[in-house]
């Protein structure tokens, strides 16, 4: 996370202060103080890279001049302690070059506060830290009256309100962060309190002081650099010096965005939150020796990737509500009442897809979790619908929930369903209101973008209460803003159901289009509509938001009804494209009079006839943060707008004036909208999740258009357009065991640990007879691994194959004995134990195969044993009753074998599913295996128009390539096996991205082409 910092101050006579004096240093210039008949002479200060004044309309020109200028506010100032200017100060991220920060800074400045009427010198300084380190921030200094032609008018008050000052500080993160994406930089900024983060560390900050003496009081410049760089110091060493003692908040903070991160994240952190290199140092071995931190291993990148154990529990405790409830089975729906559903939708016209029958019927099934899959206008609404008819007729209360107002607003008026904002359904819940019990069904829409602490809190709360929730999303759209990709992991888990079928689209080009975004495939889909002549180049961005802003009204002029919506990355170029629009509105005399309004994003000129978007949820109001709408009358008091879904909302700008123009959108804010026509506008900071969500809002048509000098190439485009940032989890990295890591960080040894799981799986009568045998206990890293260290692979009777001719129980005894050092009574318990265990689960298998219903699912009962039935296998052998179960699905005639006590044919082929696990040569030969037979099913599934199935096939292989990601011995291993893949060019890609590359199935999270 880049540096956060925005400071407001006034400047004024009360503390000796002089405009002129601050002025001059903050330009590093030389100005005459007319009032004082003095000059202040600061121009051998350096650092200072930009100085400008920037001008409101009808200012007068000769303020160009920095020194008339603050003179003049001298003069017109008489009182003692008059208030002379405003200053705000702000640090740049230091991520930028110089060019970039000060064009940031400019853009800031322009936007907040010279389009409000203020005069505002701008001055960019690019100072160096005592470790040579950029220091870049901004000081703007801003005058406190109105303006015209002929001078200054009276001060305004409301720029002096408390709201105005938070709202430059979202901006600026809001700006900052747009423009870091555009340049493809990976840097945010957070606005907030480290408070209001939850971040146990003092507000830090490269620059200022929130109270300085300054140039008037007779300070030199060397004594006021000296406090600024003394503060900047303190703070530091505070900061870290809390970290030494507690390492976890620096981790907390780390992880607020991130599930996994690395050392370089590490020790940026550590620069920010030190003073000198010998803290620096000490912070670093403090994070790096935290007992919560947890090493994952390599990630795609071959860099170390670390996470922390609150992370882990917390992805524990998701997943732990997940199963619970998955295996209940309370929320039964009946035929009658999914059929009257079925019937009524039938009579308003709407006839479900196979597809969305099937996820009717899962989500209605009882199951207490249902998950659904579905890619951009596949209908998922709708379905929900029909769902929501069907649970109220079995008297279930059902909830919609999202994690933005717009996309709640769009369940609702899509479904149904009545629907608020995750943060207000857990606010009331923290008040003791509308808890949810045993008879809701809680239904959440666009889950891909809810972080994992949030779904984690929402499914414990609902697990406990014993209510049904159903996950909806697409985790190829926009991702979770906070840390973590919960409704992946969860389906991933869990499985669903996937409604691949598009039918917001009319024709069947541009339905094929959207399943390539929804895959991965941004190329393909970019080409099918560029032979559609949809995809238009001009020579820079400028020329291509014109011809943008002109097609846009010749369509609107041509067709007046369908709806429209021009999408773009930035809330820049949404200002600009809405003022383009504008203009054109006005030209064709669609508008009625201007009326100039303050709104909470400033001054801003409305009519009737305008088109409006709504800023922040308001249950007053039935709007939501993103709802559209025209104007039907507007004043300088009150305005009148007719929604999107035909309602009239009357209200008064004092009490509501979050509102803006509404020709044009970001696309985060477009997720879950349908319109009949958009027009996109591409910048570099767009990504595949952009693009998909971008790309597939039409009904009708889609018209994208960008820049020569953002895309020198057609494949710098679709290279641009296609990056994949999907969020990781840390349950994501192949942990070898992350909870020997975890105690051995404390000083328990492995040889304890084992120790305390024998005493745990060992029959209490027999604890007794093993006694202090077990101090003999080693590790058995050496040992064999499978249901019992007596097995060896090749034995066909359980006989030892070295010669020995004593049976092979005992052979396997004395060998066990020899070692572990563990006595053969003990081991003949364990083993004992183990295959009881083994024939316990075969048989809650075998039941449920042979008495199965229609879903695949045997009965509660049924279930509940298999579960009880995998826990005590897992006791007694980690990962056993996964691969008995791999083994069962090769030869299904194991499973009654193993029910009925003849154990030695599933030992050995458990033995062998261990060993693919656990030996990467045997892994890497199974990859193969796999990989070729997916590959030849789906040809087949292809050819035969199995679509459905064809798609599930490449989702496998997609998973497949992307787990490659993640397990580096395997990609090495894999490097002699290209050709077996089908791969015969070297591309330097990395092997998992090559094969998702060369079958077209998308790039793998987070792997490095």
């Amino acid at each position: 996370m880049a540096i956060y910092h925005l400071h407001v101050k006034v400047i004024g006579r009360k503390t000796g202060s002089s405009a002129v004096a601050s002025a001059a240093y903050r330009s590093a210039s030389r100005l005459r103080d007319e009032r004082i008949d003095r000059s202040h002479d600061f121009s051998a200060k350096r650092g200072v890279v930009h100085s400008e004044v920037l001008l409101p309309q009808k200012a007068p020109e000769a303020w160009s001049d920095r020194e008339r200028l603050w003179n003049d506010v001298e003069a017109l100032e008489v009182r003692k302690d008059a208030q002379l200017a405003r200053e705000v100060e702000f640090a740049l991220p230091r991520e930028l070059s110089q060019a970039q920060g000060i064009e940031l800074a400019r853009d800031f400045v322009q936007a907040e506060f010279v389009s409000r009427g203020m005069v505002a010198d701008l001055n960019v300084h690019w100072d160096r830290a005592e470790d040579g380190s950029p220091k870049p921030h901004a000081h703007v200094m801003l005058t406190m009256r109105s303006v015209d032609k002929n001078g200054f008018g009276p001060k305004v008050r409301g720029w002096n309100q408390t709201e105005l000052v938070e709202r430059w500080r979202e901006r600026w993160a809001e700006l900052a962060n747009e423009r870091l994406a555009e340049l493809d930089i990976d840097a945010r900024i957070d606005h907030r309190s480290l408070e209001a983060q939850g971040i146990a560390l003092e507000p830090q900050t490269q620059i200022g002081a929130p109270a300085q003496r300054i140039e008037g009081s007779g300070l030199d410049a060397a004594g006021i650099e000296a406090d600024r760089a003394e503060l900047h110091r303190h703070i530091s060493r505070n900061n870290g010096a809390r970290i030494i003692a507690d390492p976890s908040v620096a981790l907390d903070a780390i992880t607020h965005q991130q599930s996994t991160f690395t050392r370089k994240d590490i020790a940026k952190f550590a620069h920010r939150h030190s003073d000198g290199i010998e803290q620096f140092n000490d912070v670093m071995r403090a994070i790096s020796n935290a007992p919560n931190l947890v090493e994952l291993g390599k990630d795609g990148r071959d860099e170390d990737r670390f996470t922390t154990r609150q992370m882990i529990e917390t992805e524990q405790r998701l997943h732990r509500a997940a199963e619970r409830m998955a295996w209940e089975r309370q929320h039964a729906v009946s035929d009658r009442d999914r059929g009257a559903a079925l019937a009524d939708a039938n009579g308003h016209g709407l006839v479900l897809s196979g597809e969305q029958a099937d996820a009717l019927d899962h989500i209605t099934d009882g199951r207490g979790l249902g998950i659904v899959v579905g890619f951009a206008g596949t209908g998922k609404s709708a379905m929900l619908g029909v769902a929501r008819q069907a649970w109220a007729a079995a008297g279930y209360e059902v909830r919609g929930a999202a994690l933005s107002g717009i996309a709640a607003e769009n369940l609702e008026s899509g479904s149904g369903i009545s629907s608020r904002t995750i943060a207000s359904l857990e606010h009331s819940w923290g008040q003791g209101r509308d808890l949810l019990t045993a008879r809701d069904v809680l239904v959440i829409d666009e889950a891909g973008m809810v972080g994992t602490r949030q779904l984690e809190r929402v499914l414990s709360h609902a697990a406990d209460a014993g209510a049904k929730v159903v996950l909806v999303g697409d985790p190829q759209q926009l991702q979770a803003i906070e840390a973590g990709a919960a409704f992946r992991s969860i389906h991933e888990r869990h499985g669903g159901v996937e409604i691949g079928q598009v039918r917001r689209q009319g024709e069947d080009w541009q339905r094929d289009a959207t399943r390539d975004l929804a895959t991965g495939r941004i190329g393909a889909a970019l080409n099918a509509y560029d032979a559609q002549g949809m995809v238009h180049q001009a020579a820079t961005r400028n020329e291509a938001r014109g011809e943008l802003v002109e097609r846009w009204d010749r369509g609107r002029q041509a067709e007046p009804e369908p709806s429209r919506i021009i999408l773009t990355h930035t809330n820049d170029e949404v200002r600009a494209l809405n003022k383009a629009a504008r203009e054109r509105m006005r030209a064709a005399g669609d508008l009625g009079d201007e009326v100039q309004v303050d709104v909470e994003r400033g001054a801003r000129n409305f009519a009737s006839g305008d088109r409006v978007m709504f800023l922040r949820n308001e249950r007053s109001l039935g709007v939501k943060n993103g709802t559209l709408g025209v104007i039907d009358q507007v004043s300088t008091q009150s305005m009148t707008v007719r929604t999107d879904d035909g309602r009239s909302v009357c209200f008064d700008l004092k009490d509501y004036a979050h509102i803006d123009h509404g020709y044009a959108a970001t696309i985060h804010k477009a997720q879950g909208m349908t319109v009949d026509h958009t027009h996109v506008l591409a910048t570099p900071g767009m990504d595949a999740h952009g693009s998909y969500v971008a790309l597939s809002r039409h009904r009708g048509g889609m018209e994208l258009h960008y820049g020569s000098d953002d895309f020198v190439t057609r494949d710098r485009l679709i290279r641009t357009l296609s990056r994949d940032r999907s969020k990781d989890m840390a349950s994501d990295y192949d942990q070898i065991d992350p909870a020997q890591t975890y105690a051995e960080r404390r000083g328990i040894t492995f040889r304890e640990r084992v120790v305390e799981i024998v005493r745990r799986i060992v029959p209490e009568k027999l604890r007794d007879r093993i006694g202090g045998l077990l101090d003999g206990l080693r590790s058995p890293a050496d040992a064999e691994p499978g249901l019992d260290r007596g097995y060896q692979p090749g034995r066909e009777d359980g006989r030892a194959q070295n010669g020995d001719a004593a049976p092979g129980r005992e052979a396997s005894a004395r060998r066990a004995q020899r070692e572990t050092d563990l006595p053969v009574g003990a081991e003949a318990a364990l083993r004992s134990t183990r295959t009881k265990a083994l024939v316990r689960h075969a048989r809650a298998l075998d039941a449920i195969i042979g008495s199965r219903n229609a879903d695949g699912q045997g009965t509660p009962e049924q279930m509940r044993e298999l579960r009880d039935a995998r826990n005590a296998f897992e006791k007694v052998r980690p990962h056993g009753w996964r691969d008995a179960e791999a083994a069962y699905v090769k030869n299904p005639e194991l499973v009654r074998e193993a029910g009925a006590g003849r154990v030695n044919r599933i030992v050995r082929a458990l033995q062998l599913e261990t060993e693919i696990r656990t030996d990467p040569s045997r892994r890497a030969d199974r990859f193969v295996e796999d990989w070729q037979k997916l590959k030849r099913t789906s040809q087949r599934q292809y050819e035969a128009g199995d679509m459905s199935g064809y798609r599930s096939t490449r989702s496998a292989m997609s998973d497949m390539a992307k787990s490659l990601e993640r397990d580096p011995q395997l990609e090495s291993l894999l490097a002699n096996h290209k050709k077996a893949l089908g791969i015969h060019v070297e591309s330097g890609r990395r092997l998992g991205a090559e094969l998702a590359f060369s079958q077209g199935i998308g790039i793998g999270r987070g792997m490095g082409i």
